[in-house]
């Protein structure tokens, strides 16, 4: 494309434009406008195609320590995407690659010749799978429950693992990988129709509605987990993760990787009560942060493509459109169940 063309571009952003209180609502947001230009050298123009939404997302817009820096205010709101190449002036990138990274929520991404290999900017192969698997099973969602399963949870054929949220992105990832290494696996989800997905479609061996009752998930786990829970991948936190703990083998590994529930609180994180039974039982229990992991999600994306490949993995996406104005809205759907499967953000058409 050529500077006249890209000069007659505008880069629509949604910015942070304060800290939530709660669920972030509209005030949280600020839309901005600018002119897109021809990169300078050793740079890259990307046109964002599909964003990923993520619960991570909500500890970004927290200000204190992390294990990453808070969005700042005023700043484009920290996401991950897969764009296509506009203009390049860097020798690993020609216009037409199909690329993924850290575009944040905006329609065009200037990536600097100094923020190349620090956003994360990677050319992506179509042939292993969809834009929207990149953003799936190969992308962030799919890296986490991965090495979160193999480097931390460990798993054993014959083991049963329990997940949480396991109609959601990292939770299809972790469960069907689970089953491939022979593991028994229980998924904990809300409402008939996930359980019914995660049962039918993944091939998990049970599936546990917490919403069927304030006693479903402790009765669900003596039916289908009776002799106990080996691995515990957990993405919700809260009384699930409470209701887990008292169910626990010895030496079993409790993967902590999200704690949807507790994100939004306006009091203080909870955290577990029945943390003893860590010590009872000898266990152990770890975190997992993706980013920890970056020089290896080759590997990872290699072995998961061939099971998409071959049929052994499945992935389901809820693609909202739009475009980044209707970022704010959507946001909120990951904190009450409004999606099903990968929440992704389609800003343009491939």
């Amino acid at each position: 494309m050529n500077t006249t063309t890209l000069s007659s571009l505008k880069n629509h952003q949604v910015r942070l434009a304060a800290r939530p209180q709660g669920l972030p609502g509209p005030e949280c947001w600020q839309f901005t406008e600018e002119p897109v230009a021809e990169p300078a050298d050793g740079g890259v123009l990307v046109k964002v195609l599909a964003l990923s939404l993520d619960p991570a997302m909500r500890g970004w817009m927290n200000e204190g320590k992390s294990y990453i820096a808070p969005v700042g205010i005023g700043e484009v709101m920290r996401a991950g995407g897969v764009g296509v190449v506009l203009a390049s002036k860097h020798p690993g990138f020609a216009v037409g690659d199909h690329v993924a990274g850290g575009p944040g929520v905006q329609e065009y991404w200037a990536v600097a010749a100094d923020q190349v290999k620090r956003s994360g900017l990677a050319k992506i192969d179509l042939r292993l799978g969809k834009l929207s698997q990149w953003l799936n099973v190969l992308g962030m969602p799919g890296m986490t429950g991965y090495f979160g399963l193999m480097d931390v949870g460990q798993p054993k054929a014959g083991e049963t693992l329990v997940v949480s949220g396991a109609a959601g992105a990292v939770g299809q990832t972790v469960g069907q990988l689970a089953k491939i290494k022979g593991c028994r696996v229980v998924g904990i989800a809300g409402g008939p129709d996930k359980c019914d997905w995660v049962v039918r479609e993944l091939g998990f061996d049970a599936c546990i509605d917490y919403k069927a009752g304030p006693q479903s998930v402790r009765e669900g786990l003596k039916q289908h987990g009776p002799a106990g829970v080996d691995i515990y991948f957990d993405n919700v936190g809260g009384d699930i993760l409470d209701t887990v703990l008292a169910r626990i083998n010895r030496k079993a590994r409790i993967v902590i990787c999200g704690a949807i529930s507790q994100y939004n609180n306006t009091t203080p994180v909870q955290g577990p009560k029945n943390y003893l039974s860590l010590l009872v039982n000898r266990a152990r229990m770890e975190g997992i942060v993706v980013f920890d992991y970056a020089d290896r999600y080759a590997v990872a994306v290699a072995e998961l493509a061939g099971y998409l490949q071959d049929g052994r993995m499945k992935s389901r996406e809820d693609i909202v459109t739009g475009g980044v104005a209707a970022f704010p809205g959507t946001l909120p759907l990951l904190f009450n169940g409004g999606n099903f499967g990968k929440l992704v953000l389609q800003v343009a058409e491939a």
